[in-house]
């Protein structure tokens, strides 16, 4: 049996090797297909059907079925379907701080901030000796970069089990804003409301006078020949 060959990742792979399987034909027999297998088997939702022993040219239109260790691979990057946060147990890194779980002796969590204001004290207070040992002896420096390297994974590891308490806050702090944006705009359309109101209220109540209405009901526009029969009256008369 030949050996995978290894993907290559870059910045901008080329696409998959089946990618001219995707004709209009193709797709359309697959799709014929998935409707009188998912009529076959009494399937409404026809993406849910999986066909068997289809041709080569149309394996690669079906899309495959989730992995069943949940992990797969795409352009060489190792993807999962959980993306949980690895244990410091399970990278072999000494782990500094309580685990998310463990309680005080009152019974409440751990103060993570304080935790991450030591850590941070103790990552300034190694990087220090470091800097003495390495003056003194290069030898012996080996035992305190682990010390620090250990600190840095650790500092990072909690920092990253906020991610889920920071996307709550961020989709809270989201959806807040979104409320307080409507509700200015509702207020706005309101008041634009009432001054709309006021002002045909204030309309409504102005009186026009009976003079000024009678005489635009008595005048009446003039019709083009009697401008002439006004010229020839005048004419006649000056005779």
């Amino acid at each position: 049996m030949e050996e995978e060959q290894p993907q290559v990742s870059s910045t901008w792979p080329s696409p998959p090797p089946f990618w001219h399987n995707f004709t209009p034909d193709n797709l359309a027999r697959i799709d014929e297909l998935q409707k009188q297998q998912a009529d076959a088997d009494g399937v409404e939702d026809v993406s849910k059907v999986r066909l068997n022993g289809l041709p080569r040219e149309l394996r690669n239109l079906q899309p495959p079925s989730e992995p069943a260790d949940g992990v797969w691979k795409v352009f060489g990057d190792t993807y999962r379907l959980e993306d949980e946060l690895p244990r410091l147990e399970d990278m072999q890194i000494r782990r500094l701080f309580p685990n998310p779980e463990d309680r005080d002796q009152d019974g409440k969590h751990f103060d993570r901030a304080l935790i991450l204001k030591r850590l941070a004290k103790s990552l300034l207070l190694n990087f220090l000796e470091l800097i003495g040992l390495l003056a003194v002896n290069t030898g012996v420096a080996e035992g305190k970069v682990n010390d620090i390297r250990d600190l840095l994974i650790n500092f990072h590891h909690l920092i990253n089990e906020y991610r889920p308490h920071q996307a709550r806050e961020s989709l809270i702090s989201m959806m807040q804003a979104q409320l307080d944006r409507t509700r200015a705009e509702t207020n706005a359309i309101r008041d634009a409301k009432d001054k709309a109101e006021r002002i045909m209220e204030g309309l409504g109540s102005l009186k026009v006078e009976d003079e000024l209405v009678n005489s635009f009901t008595r005048f009446q526009k003039k019709k083009p020949w009697d401008y002439e029969s006004e010229i020839w009256t005048s004419v006649v008369n000056d005779v």
